[in-house]
C-alpha cells in the first residue's frame, strides 16, 4: 500500500481537477451531458487504481483529513446563499413547483428502498439510489455515504453514491432530451421583450476583493462552528430519548446558514455576497469530490452492478412519467411547464447545471422562458438541498433501516 499524506493528497486532488477539465473539453460526450470536472478526473484515476489494485495488487491510500471540512464548508455555502426573501420573488409558480419537487423525493425514495427489498438487497442501497443521489447529486451522494460508512457499517455506499450519482447525470439529459423530441411545439420563436436573467445570459458581478473573501470565509467558519455544536446537542438529545430519528451535521451546517444569511440580511447589518459564496463553495466542493472520486474502491461494489442498474433503470422511467404526467400538469400544461418539466428532468436525475442546459436546449429552439429561469435555478441551486435534508432523515426512521450505531 502506497500512503499519500496531507499535502500529497491535496495536490493530487488539484492535478484530478486540472485532468477533468481537460476531459470535458476534449470529450464530446462529458460535455454535451455537463459531467462535473471532479467527476470526470476522479472517476479517471479511481479506474486506473483499480487496475493496479487488480493487476499489481497496488493500492493507494489517501489522506482524508480535509474531505469533513470542504464538505462542511459546501453545505455552508448552500445555506448561506439560500435567501428566503427570494421566496416571494417566484410567487404561486414557485410554490406549487417546490410541492411537485418533494413529490419526486418521495417517489425517488419509496422506488429505490422498495426495489431494494424485492431484489433482497440492503435497503440503504435504495435510498442511495433514490432521492441522495438522483436529486442531491454527487456532494449529497458522498456526505451521506460517509455516514451510511461510519454510522450503518455499509462500507461501500460512498461507491455506490458516486456511481448513482454519475449514471443519474446522463440519464437526466436522457429523459430531458427524449421529452423535447417527442413535445408538440411549433418551431414559431415566441415572442419576448424582457431582460433575460442571468441564468440565461451570465453576467458579471460585483468583483470580489481580498476583504470580501475574508468576510465570506468568516461567515462559513461560524457556519461550521455552529453547525458542528448543534450537532453534537441534538445527537445527544436523540440517544437521550431513544429515537432513530437522527440529523446530520452538515444539515445542521446548512440551516445554521440559512439562518444566519437571512438574519443578517433582516437586519440589515449585512447582505451576503453571493457570487463569493458561490465560488468558495465551488472551490470546495470540487476539491472534496476529487479526494472522495480518486479514493474511490471500486472493486467493492462489483457484485453490485446488475441491481444497481435495475434501479436506475427504474428511476428513469419514473422520471419520465413525474415529469410528463405531474410535473408538466401541474405547472399549467403550457410552454413555461415545458421548459419547468425539462428542467426538474435535470435536477431530478442530475444536478442544476444539467436543468439550465435541459432547459437552453428548449428556450433556444422554441423561445425564451424568464418564469422557468426564475424559478428551476432557485429550487435546484438551494432550496432542493434543504428540502432533502428534511426528507431522507424521515425515511432513515422508517421500521426497513438499521438503527444508526446499531
Amino acid at each position: 500500500m502506497y500512503q499519500l499524506d496531507v499535502y500529497g493528497t491535496l495536490v493530487a486532488a488539484t492535478l484530478v481537477l486540472l485532468l477533468g477539465r481537460k476531459l470535458v473539453k476534449t470529450v464530446p460526450f462529458l460535455e454535451k451531458y455537463t459531467i462535473p470536472e471532479p467527476v470526470a478526473g476522479g472517476l479517471l484515476v479511481a479506474i486506473v487504481l483499480l487496475g493496479f489494485k487488480s493487476g499489481m495488487d497496488l493500492e493507494v491510500k489517501f489522506d482524508d483529513s480535509l474531505k469533513d471540512p470542504l464538505m462542511l464548508a459546501f453545505f455552508a455555502t448552500i445555506g448561506l446563499n439560500a435567501n428566503l426573501a427570494s421566496l416571494r420573488a417566484g410567487g404561486k409558480t414557485l410554490f406549487i413547483f417546490v410541492i411537485a419537487v418533494v413529490g419526486l423525493l418521495i417517489v425517488q425514495n419509496t422506488v429505490g428502498i422498495s426495489l431494494a427489498k424485492m431484489m433482497g438487497l440492503d435497503p440503504l442501497i435504495g435510498l442511495l439510489a433514490g432521492s441522495i443521489t438522483l436529486s442531491g447529486g454527487h456532494g449529497t451522494g458522498a456526505a451521506w455515504g460517509k455516514i451510511f460508512s461510519d454510522s450503518y457499517g455499509f462500507t461501500a455506499a460512498t461507491e455506490i453514491a458516486i456511481a448513482c450519482a454519475t449514471f443519474g447525470l446522463v440519464l437526466g439529459g436522457l429523459v430531458a432530451r427524449f421529452l423535447i423530441k417527442k413535445t408538440a411545439m411549433s418551431d414559431v420563436k415566441l415572442q419576448d421583450d424582457e431582460a433575460p436573467t442571468a441564468f440565461e445570459k451570465p453576467q458579471a458581478g460585483r468583483m470580489i476583493t481580498s476583504m470580501v473573501l475574508l468576510e465570506t470565509i468568516a461567515l462559513i467558519a461560524i457556519c461550521l462552528l455552529a453547525g458542528t455544536y448543534l450537532s453534537g446537542k441534538l445527537s445527544a438529545f436523540f440517544t437521550s430519548m431513544e429515537w432513530k430519528f437522527q440529523i446530520p451535521t452538515f444539515v445542521c451546517v446548512l440551516f445554521i446558514g440559512v439562518i444566519l444569511s437571512n438574519s443578517l440580511s433582516l437586519m440589515g447589518f449585512y447582505r451576503v455576497f453571493e457570487r463569493a459564496v458561490s465560488v468558495l463553495g465551488n472551490v470546495s466542493l470540487s476539491l472534496f469530490l476529487a479526494m472522495a472520486l480518486m479514493s474511490l474502491k471500486l472493486w467493492e461494489i462489483a457484485s453490485l452492478a446488475v441491481p444497481m442498474l435495475v434501479i436506475l433503470a427504474a428511476q428513469t422511467i419514473v422520471m419520465a412519467l413525474y415529469a410528463v404526467f405531474v410535473t408538466y400538469r401541474v405547472m399549467g400544461k403550457n410552454y413555461d411547464a415545458a421548459v419547468l418539466a425539462a428542467g426538474h428532468c435535470g435536477f431530478g436525475m442530475g444536478a442544476t447545471p444539467t436543468a439550465i442546459a435541459n432547459m437552453q436546449a428548449v428556450t433556444d429552439r422554441f423561445g425564451p422562458s424568464h418564469v422557468a429561469f426564475l424559478v428551476v435555478p432557485m429550487v435546484g441551486a438551494f432550496f432542493l438541498d434543504l428540502i432533502n435534508a428534511l426528507v431522507i432523515p424521515f425515511f432513515l426512521a422508517l421500521p426497513v433501516f438499521p438503527v444508526a450505531g446499531g
